[in-house]
């Protein structure tokens, strides 16, 4: 059930931020679950090997590496989803970053950890 709701905070905070970023374009809620989904996957089967082979760098900016990460995964989607385009890197930079924070906020106040 927590998945669900996942998917759901999730397809709601890019449906809105696609209405209300500029550079970001989401052309309705069908693209916007899509992209939901891509971004699951792209982060389980993806990301894991992108911040292995930039450890060094993760280092070096002291883990801040990590969001150049994110927003590559948000181009990478970008690249794959017909109905959902990022202008730039700048663009699907602050995309990440916003919605990262805005589903820390939504995930803390809708799911429920303790539940089993």
């Amino acid at each position: 059930m927590n998945l669900i709701i996942r998917l759901l905070i999730t397809t709601v905070l890019i449906f809105f931020l696609g209405n209300f970023l500029p550079g970001i374009h989401v052309l309705d809620y069908k693209a916007a679950v899509f992209v939901a989904i891509v971004l699951g996957f792209l982060n389980v089967f993806l990301k894991p090997i992108l911040v292995f082979l930039t450890i060094p760098a993760t280092i070096v900016t002291l883990g801040l590496f990590l969001l150049v990460i994110n927003a590559a995964i948000i181009l990478i989607a970008d690249y794959f989803i017909e109905g959902f385009r990022v202008d730039g890197f700048w663009y699907a930079f602050l995309f990440s970053i916003i919605l990262s924070i805005g589903q820390s906020f939504l995930n803390g106040i809708f799911i429920d950890e303790n539940k089993n």
